[in-house]
C-alpha cells in the first residue's frame, strides 16, 4: 500500500502541474521560444539558460538610453503608414507628379506605401521582442545592426515629415476627414483594444500590489521607519501609478470621448441630402483613356451630370483635348517624334497632332493609369487603342446629344502661339459656334471673365474658392474647389449663401460619403463606375444607434475590465494564502526559503 501510495502521489502532482502550466507552453517549447525572441532581438541564437535579471536592472544604462529611440521610431513610422493610407485618394496625382520628373509611369504611391508598411511592421516588432523578453525577465540587449536600422528609420521618417510639413501641408486635411468619417469606428475599436490591454494590465499590477504586500510582510517596524522615504515599496507604488493612471485616464477619455465628437456620417436618415452629381474627370478614366470620346461616352454610360476636361490651342487655332503639358504620357510621341516629346502641345499643327494614337498606353500598356483597376474587355481593349486626341467641338457635340453639362480648365499657349493674347475670345467663339445651349457650359477660367460674360451670357459662371462677400459681389453662385476645403466646417458658410459647391478630386466611397453627409451637391470623380452604385453613403450611422453602441461598448468593457482584475485579485490572494502558511509555520524563515519565496512572485522589470 505505501509503495501504491507513493506512485500514486508524484502522478497526481505531474497531472497537477501539467494544469497549471500555460496553455501556450503546451504548444511550443518554452527554450525555443525564449531563444527564438533573444535572437530575433539581441542576435544571439545560442540555446543557453538567460539569467532573470535584478530588480530595477531591466537592461544596461546604455540600452534604457536608446529605447526611446525605438519607441520614437515605431510612432514616427505608424504615423507616417496612417497618414499615407488616408491619403489614398492622391495615389494617382502622385504617380503623375513622379512621373513628371523622372518620365517613367509606375505605381510609386504603392511603392511608397510598401516601403512605410515595412518600417512599421520593423519598428513594432522590436517593440514587442522587447515587451516578451521583459515579460521573461530577461535583460534587453538590441544588436547593434538593429539599432543602426532604428536610427536610419528615425532620418528616413524624419525626412518625410519635412516633406509633408514644407511642400504637401494640405495632407494633414486629409487625415483630419478622415477622422470625421471613421471617428466613431475608431472609437468603439479603441475601447475593445483598451479591453485587450487590460488583460496583461491587470497581470501587471495585481502582481505589483501582492509584492508590495509580501514587502511589507517581511519588514520589521524599525526597517520600515528607517526606509520611509525611499525603499522598494514607494517604488513599487510609484511604478503602479506610472503604468495603472494614464490607462485609466485614457479609457475615462474614451468613455466620455463621444460628447465632443463629431462626424457628418452620424445623421437622422430624414435629414440626408441627396445623393451628389457626378463630372467625369477627363471622362471615366478607369474605363477608356482620359480626354478621349470613348472616355467621355462611358461616363455618359455610367450616369454624369457633367464632363470635365481640359483644353489646348494648337498653333493652327483649333481647340483640344489634353491635360499635360506634354504628350510624353498619353499619346505615343516618343515612337513618332521621340526628340519633340517634351514640347508643349500647343505648338504642334493639329494634322500632326490628329494623326497621334491617345490609347494605347492606356490598353495595351503593362501598368495602369490606376492601381486595382478592373481589366478591360476584349472590345473595350481594342476600342481604347485606337482612340485620337479630340478636338473641343467633339466634346461640345457630344454634350449637347446628351444633354450633359461641360466643365474645363482652359490652359495658355506657349509665349510664341499667336493666338497667346487672344485664346479666351477663340475659345469663346468656338464654343458658341458649335450651336451647344449656353446653359450647358460652366465657364471656370477666371482671367477675361468680364469680356465672357458679355459675349455669352448664358454661361454658367464658376469660381474657384474665393470670399462669400466676393462672390456675392461678382454675382457667382458656384464654385469649384479641392476636396480638403470641406475640413474648414463643411463650408456651411458657403452653403449657407446658397453657393453650390462643386468638390474635386473625389475618388475613394469614403471621401465621398463625406461629402455626401456634408451636403455637398456635386463632385468630380475618376471612379464614377463605383461611386455611382453607392445607394447610401458608406460609414453612415444614426444618431441614436452611435448612442446605443456607445453606451453599451461602455458598460460591456468596463464589465470585462472588472472581471480581468477580480480574476488576477483572486489569483493573487490564493498566493498570498500560501504565503502566509509558509512563513507562519516559521518564525525566522531561512535565507533560502526567503529567496525561494520571492522567486514565486518575481516581477519583471523590479
Amino acid at each position: 500500500m505505501p509503495m501504491k501510495a507513493n506512485k500514486t502521489e508524484p502522478q497526481s502532482q505531474t497531472r497537477k502541474q501539467k494544469k497549471d502550466t500555460p496553455w501556450i507552453l503546451h504548444i511550443f517549447n518554452h527554450i525555443c521560444f525564449v531563444t527564438t525572441i533573444i535572437g530575433c532581438y539581441s542576435c544571439h541564437w545560442k540555446i543557453k539558460q538567460e539569467k532573470k535579471f535584478k530588480h530595477g536592472q531591466c537592461c544596461s544604462l546604455r540600452e534604457r538610453l536608446f529605447y526611446p529611440c525605438l519607441v520614437i521610431s515605431f510612432c514616427m513610422s505608424v504615423l507616417l503608414v496612417f497618414v499615407w493610407v488616408e491619403s489614398s485618394n492622391e495615389y494617382n496625382g502622385f504617380d503623375w507628379v513622379i512621373f513628371i520628373g523622372t518620365g517613367l509611369w509606375f505605381f510609386w504611391s504603392i511603392v511608397l506605401l510598401s516601403f512605410l508598411g515595412i518600417l512599421a511592421a520593423y519598428t513594432s516588432l522590436l517593440l514587442v521582442l522587447g515587451f516578451l523578453l521583459l515579460w521573461e525577465g530577461i535583460e534587453l540587449y538590441l544588436h547593434w545592426c538593429h539599432k543602426i536600422l532604428i536610427l536610419l528609420v528615425i532620418v528616413i521618417c524624419s525626412f518625410f515629415f519635412w516633406i509633408l510639413f514644407t511642400y504637401w501641408k494640405d495632407r494633414w486635411l486629409t487625415v483630419g476627414l478622415s477622422l470625421q468619417v471613421f471617428a466613431p469606428y475608431i472609437h468603439l475599436s479603441s475601447i475593445a483594444m483598451m479591453v485587450i490591454l487590460s488583460w496583461p494590465l491587470a497581470f501587471y499590477l495585481i502582481h505589483l500590489e501582492g509584492e508590495a504586500r509580501i514587502r511589507r510582510y517581511q519588514m520589521t517596524c524599525n526597517e520600515r521607519k528607517r526606509n520611509k522615504r525611499c525603499n522598494v515599496l514607494t517604488k513599487l507604488r510609484a511604478l503602479q501609478v506610472a503604468i495603472g493612471l494614464p490607462f485609466f485616464l485614457i479609457l475615462l477619455c474614451l468613455y466620455l470621448l463621444p460628447l465632443g465628437n463629431f462626424s457628418a456620417c452620424v445623421q437622422e436618415k430624414n435629414k440626408l441630402a441627396p445623393k451628389p452629381y457626378f463630372f467625369g474627370h477627363r471622362g471615366a478614366p478607369m474605363l477608356g483613356p482620359e480626354n478621349t470620346i470613348m472616355s467621355f461616352e462611358k461616363a455618359v454610360e455610367h450616369g454624369a451630370y457633367g464632363l470635365e476636361s481640359d483644353v489646348h490651342i494648337s498653333y493652327d487655332h483649333v481647340p483640344f483635348l489634353m491635360h499635360d503639358s506634354d504628350l510624353r504620357r498619353t499619346t505615343n510621341i516618343k515612337e513618332v517624334l521621340p526628340n519633340a516629346s517634351l514640347t508643349h502641345p500647343s505648338l504642334f499643327d493639329w494634322d500632326f497632332l490628329s494623326t497621334l494614337n491617345a490609347g494605347k498606353w492606356f490598353s495595351h500598356a503593362p501598368i495602369k493609369p490606376f492601381f486595382g483597376m478592373k481589366p478591360l474587355s476584349e472590345a473595350d481593349r481594342e476600342r481604347a487603342g485606337n482612340q485620337k486626341i479630340p478636338k473641343l467641338t467633339e466634346l461640345l457635340e457630344l454634350a449637347h446629344k446628351e444633354k450633359k453639362f461641360v466643365i474645363f480648365d482652359l490652359y495658355g499657349p506657349a509665349p510664341n502661339h499667336s493666338l497667346r493674347a487672344l485664346y479666351v475670345h477663340h475659345v469663346v467663339s468656338t464654343i458658341l459656334d458649335s450651336q451647344i445651349e449656353q446653359r450647358l457650359i460652366f465657364w471656370l477660367p477666371g482671367f477675361e471673365r468680364e469680356y465672357v460674360k458679355k459675349k455669352a451670357p448664358g454661361f454658367q459662371q464658376v469660381s474657384r474658392l474665393h470670399s462669400v462677400e466676393r462672390l456675392t459681389k461678382e454675382n457667382i453662385t458656384r464654385i469649384n474647389v479641392d476636396y480638403k476645403n470641406l475640413f474648414y466646417n463643411g463650408m456651411r458658410e458657403y452653403r449657407a449663401a446658397n453657393i453650390s459647391i462643386n468638390l474635386y478630386l473625389v475618388n475613394e466611397p469614403w471621401l465621398f460619403s463625406l461629402a455626401w453627409c456634408s451636403r455637398i451637391p456635386s463632385v468630380t470623380t475618376d471612379n464614377i463606375q463605383v461611386l455611382n452604385e453607392m445607394t447610401q453613403p458608406s460609414y453612415f450611422m444614426t444618431p441614436k444607434f452611435y448612442l446605443f453602441m456607445w453606451i453599451f461598448m461602455d458598460i460591456l468593457s468596463a464589465v470585462f475590465i472588472v472581471a480581468i482584475f477580480h480574476f488576477y485579485w483572486r489569483r493573487e490572494s490564493q498566493s498570498e494564502k500560501i504565503l502566509h502558511g509558509i512563513t507562519s509555520y516559521t518564525e525566522t524563515p531561512s535565507a533560502s526559503l526567503r529567496d525561494e519565496v520571492l522567486e514565486v512572485v518575481e516581477i519583471p522589470g523590479l
